[in-house]
């Protein structure tokens, strides 16, 4: 177990590095356009701003990763509505045999039900 941790520590320190590493090699201010100049101009919106290249490729990390996130959400909802489905049931029945039990039991001598009792009991 201590080496699966370990092993995930150093490849979180790979990666943390490699970060690092790309944040200095591409620390050079780029431009962006958000639109084309002649709709922003129609706009009237500020069109461009600058940031360092580190930033957009990070922000290109962050909304794939959330974009990927959202996609499989969405994708596994039928998973999840049939193991809801499936719980319900489940609870449904269990709560079905409780009452069969417990009808069953008053139709039994008293003697026969104490004993059912402490048998469950333990």
């Amino acid at each position: 177990m201590k080496i699966l941790r370990l092993l995930k520590i150093l490849f979180l320190v790979v990666v943390a590095l490699a970060l690092v590493l790309l944040f200095f090699a591409n620390n050079e201010p780029v431009t962006l356009n958000l639109l084309p100049d002649a709709m922003a101009e129609a706009l009237g919106i500020p069109n461009a701003f600058t940031t360092s290249l580190f930033i957009v490729v990070v922000a290109a990390l962050l909304v794939g990763i959330v974009v990927g996130f959202v996609w499989e959400w969405l994708r596994e909802h039928r998973h999840r509505a049939e193991a809801k489905t499936q719980r319900r049931e489940a609870n449904r029945l269990s709560q079905e045999v409780a009452t069969m039990k417990n009808r069953s039991s008053d139709t039994q001598d008293d003697i026969l039900a104490i004993i059912d009792d402490a048998n469950a009991a333990r």
